[in-house]
Order: C-alpha cells, then structure tokens, then sequence
C-alpha cells in the first residue's frame, strides 16, 4: 500500500466516524493519479474503511463518460452510464461497485476528494439562500451548484467547473451542492482538513448554541403504544421500533404547526434512510385515541406512498423510527435528527428549503438508491429468527451464553439480561463485531427484583417495539443437605430461581398481551430454562429442586391463563451441562461443591465426582447447549403446544 492510499484511509476514517460529517456511510472519497483513481466502493462505510473499501478505476475509460451523448430516457441513460463506469473498473472480479458520483471524483483537478452531507453545510445548502450567501461568504473559493440527480448533477458540475476553468488558474477547492453536501478537494489530505474546517467555523458562526441537545424522559405508556404500533405495521415480517427522546425533538412535535418545520427531506439521502413523508401524533392525552389515530394514519399512509412510514414523531413522547432491522432503524434516527438540526440551521439563512415531491418520488424509485437499500437491509427478515427481539436473562454464561449467542446468530434482536456486566458487555462486542443487521444489547438485571426486572422489559420495548421471545434461564444453585442449609441461601435461592420467574413472566407478559389485541396471528414465546431437577428430587439439594418444582408448576399455571392471548408458556429441563461454569467452575462449581458436602460416597476428586454423574446417564454425556436449543426452537416453531416441560437429559429422567 503506497503512502497516498494510507492517507487517503485516513483522511476518510477522519470524516466517517463524526456523524455531522457522514451518518449510514454516506459520503465517499478518492485519490488519483495519471492514470488510475481509486474511489470508495458502494456498500464500504468511511468509519472503518481500509484498502479493500476502495475500487480502482481507469481514468481514460471514465473520461469518455464526460464527452458521450446519452440517451435522454433517464432510466436507459443511468443503466448505460453504469455499464460505462463499471466497465472503468480495473479488477471486476472483485465485485466491488465505484460509488455513483466516481465520474464527479475523475472532473476535479485536484488528487484528494472528500464529498460528505456536513450537516453544518447542508444547513447553508438546503436553505432558501444558499446560492447569495455561497456566492457572499466564499466567493471564487467556492463552485455553487443548483439541485440536480445523478447524470444530470453530473452534466452540471462539468459545465460549471468549464466555464470556473475559464475564470480562474485552478479548480476550486469547494463544490456546494444544493440540497445535497459539498466536495472539498487538494493537493494533501491535511488540505482537505483544512478547508473543512474553515468552512464548518464560518457557517457555525451564525449559528452560536442553537443545538445543545439533552436528553429527555421516556413516557412510561410506551410500553403500550409502541407494540401496538408494531403489531399494526405487521406485514410478512415484524417491523422494528426504536424511539429517542430530547430536547432536538421537541422544536417540532409540540404542534402540528410545528412539525411542518421536519416534515419533508433537504437531501436525497434522507429520502433514502427515512422516506420522503413522516407521520406526527398528537392525541397523547389518552393512549387508545394514540393508538387509534396512528391506525387512521397509518391506512392513509399507506395508499398514499404505498410503503410504511419510517419515522413517527409523537407529540411530548418523541422520535421512533421503523424498518426491517435494528441497524436501519438506528440509522434513521441519526438521519431524521440531522433533518431536524438542518432545519433549524437553515432557519438563520431564510428557512428551510426541502426537495419537492417530485424530487422525492423520483429519488424513492431511482435504481442507484434501490441498490444501497439493498445492501443496507442485508436480507435480516429471511433468516429463522429474523426481525424477533428476544429477553436472555443469565445470558453473560453458561446456557444462557449459548442460546443468546445462537438466537442473534438466527436473526434475532437480543437483550441480554444479566447481573455480570462485564461478562454481559463482551459478548454483546463480541456478537456486535459481525456487524448483522440485527443486534445485541446488554441490560443489567437483577430478576430476582420486580422493579429491575420491570426496567428490563421497558428498556426493551422502547429498543425494539415489542417482545416474541422471553427465555428466563437465570438461576442459581447452592447445594447442601437440610442441616447445611441456612435460612438466607434458602431466601436467595427462591427469589432468583422460583420468584426471578414470576415477575419476567408477569411483566413480559403484559407487552405481548398488548401484541396479541393489535394483530389475531400473533403468536409469542415465554420458555424457561428449568432442569431435570423439576422433574424429579434432587438429594442435597432440596431448595434448587423445589425451586425448580415450583417453575414448572408456574409453567403449566402460565400457559392456561395466557393461551387466550397466543402466548405459549413452556419449560425446557436440562441435564447437567458439566462444560458449563455452573458445574466447572474451579471455586464454586457443583461439582466442587458436590465433593466438599460429600453428595457422591467415595467421591475422592472432582474427576471421580463427573465420572459419577456422566454414568448415570444412559447415552453417556453431559447436557450440550446445542440439546437445549433443538428443544427451544422445537418450541416455537409448534403452534400447538404449550405448558409443557420438555426433558433434554440424554435419558437420565424419563417421562411416565
């Protein structure tokens, strides 16, 4: 890799991690020599870019696309300018795609380009006097260009840099693009630096402290409202709703006059990321007449723009944003919320200036932005658990590690619920890193508290708009016979194996019942995690099994009361996972303990402990996490099954 092309990494990494700069990747860079450019490839974030992000392409080849005369059928002329750019491509069995705006990269003189959506820019660009002020604060610094797509914007970037060549020794440093971002370019990347900041410090000078955003409360009745929503948005697949709350919001929801000022995209990547037209609610004084009035809404929307809205801003509650996978819904949060900051910025330069409706209608079917949806969705909805946000608690080890691990892994959007926080931040890094279009989060959860456990499923409504999936695997186990026993461990033992149940299962419950009278398909999931200590005692260890007793007693109770509502309540009972921390653990694992109270007669070493408990079992091994799996999605994928407990114990316990 040669110093221009680290330098150019860099510079891109520079601008890709500031979201004022790019949000969803957007934005693109290059560098150039004589004879090859190298742009950034469609699908490539700038945050994270390095060198297999970038295509390289012949110059001479993308300099035909300048001097061709296409066809005037916009849709025939971009599918022959495709075909023209990728035929520039040097090494077309990488599969990589240039960005669409390479040929704006191959006009400018200068090596280094960097083309963000600045949104201190764009408040200039996407207000009523851009074009004065532009003209006004950088003079011949500066190119303006008037709103154009594609190979148009293309065709008029080129007759303006022509007749600027005409006026001036070099090219300009700064294209503005009306509605849309800039193009900086120079000699070195520290240039390009420089000019931006140059730039953003003049506009930002008008603005002084307009923006200080702080964060607001979140209603509690959301925890209503938003699965009603989902449920109401459901199509062939389960939308995902995400709701922000701050003081940004509340310069346009607090009216219907208000929100006129966020009511269409400036840009056309904000018709990309979040629609070109947004829902606003206002009869938040009682939550059925909400719920009711985005029903209206929402019929309305739909034959109106035939696709669901992406944005909702509900008066004195805030923003949701909803789509087909975590990572989209996030992004249209960012998206919106930079609408709303260039909407108040261009408020000191005239006002607001958004694109029209035809302009958006055409950016919403343009093929170019099909194809970055494309690669944004990443198909989540087609895999098993695709779009279903599922509770883990005990999720940072043990069982609970495993099934969460596979349940994001299926497609699902996981909380993982858990008193170890550190255990439970690195594994939601380490599923994160794969960058799914689902996600993983960590919540701290003590379930055996009703309040704690109560935030949980808050915390998780307003993250994903519902919950399909509750496995409640926490527990605990101290062994020891009726004299070893002390009152307090006995207490603890309750509270997190037998009482930690109950209040996931009451507070869980209430969101899918709100599920289920929204949308009469359906269907939810609550599964606890019991163990072959349910289904028959367990010598020396009477609270766990009694504990465990009680869960399937709860299990069988549940599953009669919340069959009216499709929620379907089972239990899965596991044998002993001797790999697990539970059994293993070199301090306090069970079979430390096991051989310290003598639980196994003649037991000598921990060894001679597994090796008793392994011969018990008929097909000769201990419990997998892979056994417990196969029983959970067994589970979900019947319909017509509910109050069971399933036995997962390779023959150790056999049903009668």
């Amino acid at each position: 890799m040669n110093q221009a092309i680290r330098e150019l990494i860099a510079v891109s990494r520079h601008f890709g991690k500031q979201k004022s700069f790019a949000i969803a990747g957007g934005g693109n860079t290059s560098w150039k020599d004589h004879k090859h450019i190298w742009v950034k490839a469609s699908g490539f974030p700038l945050a994270d870019i390095d060198e297999k992000g970038f295509v390289a392409l012949d110059r001479e080849k993308l300099k035909l696309i300048g001097a061709k005369d296409y066809s005037s059928d916009p849709d025939l002329r971009d599918n022959l300018v495709r075909a023209d750019l990728e035929a520039a491509i040097i090494n077309p069995s990488e599969g990589k795609r240039p960005s669409v705006e390479t040929s704006f990269h191959e006009l400018i003189e200068y090596p280094y380009v960097v083309h963000t959506h600045s949104t201190h820019v764009n408040m200039l660009m996407c207000s009523s006097q851009a074009a004065s002020l532009a003209a006004e604060w950088f003079g011949n610094e500066a190119m303006y260009v008037p709103y154009a797509l594609g190979f148009d914007l293309f065709k008029k970037v080129q007759s303006g840099l022509a007749e600027y060549r005409g006026k001036y020794p070099c090219d300009p440093r700064i294209i503005l693009l009306q509605n849309h971002g800039v193009f900086v370019s120079g000699n070195t990347a520290g240039e390009i630096r420089q000019t931006y900041e140059s730039m953003v410090s003049r506009i930002g000078g008008f603005l002084k402290d307009a923006f200080q955003i702080e964060e607001l409360p979140l209603d509690r009745r959301l925890k209503e409202i938003l699965p009603a929503l989902r449920m109401l948005m459901k199509s062939e697949t389960i939308p995902v709703l995400r709701i922000r709350h701050n003081t940004l919001h509340r310069h346009f929801y607090l009216s219907a006059a208000d929100f006129t000022g966020a009511a269409g995209p400036f840009t056309p990547d904000m018709v990309v990321y979040t629609g070109r037209s947004y829902m606003y609610l206002e009869n938040v004084e009682n939550t059925g007449l909400l719920i009711e009035e985005f029903r209206l809404k929402y019929e309305s929307f739909l034959k109106k723009y035939a696709n669901p809205p992406k944005i909702i801003l509900i008066k004195d509650m805030g923003l949701v944003a909803a789509g087909h996978d975590s990572r989209m819904v996030e992004t249209a949060l960012d998206i919106y919320e930079d609408l709303m900051m260039v909407s108040l910025g261009s408020g000191k330069f005239g006002g607001p200036n958004f694109l029209t409706a035809e302009q958006a209608a055409f950016i919403d079917n343009w093929e170019a932005e099909k194809y970055r949806r494309a690669i944004a969705r990443n198909g989540s909805h087609n895999m098993p658990m695709g779009n279903k946000t599922a509770i883990v608690t005990g999720a940072a080890r043990g069982f609970g590690r495993g099934i969460a691990t596979d349940l994001y892994l299926r497609g699902a959007n996981v909380v993982l619920a858990d008193l170890l926080a550190a255990e439970g931040r690195e594994l939601a890094d380490e599923l994160n890193v794969s960058l799914k279009p689902n996600d993983a989060v960590y919540f701290h959860t003590d379930v055996a508290r009703p309040d704690s456990v109560e935030e949980m499923v808050f915390y998780t409504v307003c993250s994903y708009g519902g919950i399909d999936l509750l496995i409640s695997n926490a527990g605990i186990l101290k062994a020891g016979g009726l004299d070893e026993m002390d009152e307090e461990s006995f207490d603890q033992l309750t509270r997190v194996n037998y009482s930690g149940y109950f209040y996931c299962a009451k507070y869980v419950s209430e969101v899918m019942k709100v599920q289920a009278s929204h949308h009469d398909s359906c269907m939810a999931d609550i599964i606890q995690i019991n163990s072959k200590s349910g289904l028959a005692g367990s010598n020396r260890n009477f609270a766990y099994a009694g504990g465990k007793f009680g869960g399937i007693g709860l299990t069988q109770s549940f599953a009669f009361e919340l069959a009216p509502y499709r929620i379907k309540v089972n239990a899965v009972c596991p044998g002993n996972f001797f790999e697990g921390p539970l059994w293993s653990d070199p301090e306090n694992g069970l079979f430390v303990q096991y051989l310290r109270t003598g639980k196994v007669p003649g037991a000598k070493t921990i060894e001679d402990v597994k090796d008793h408990y392994e011969k018990m079992v008929p097909l000769g091994r201990g419990c997998l996490v892979e056994d417990v799996l196969k029983a959970i999605y067994y589970i979900i994928s019947q319909e017509y099954e509910t109050g069971q407990a399933v036995p997962v114990t390779g023959g150790q316990i056999m049903l009668s």
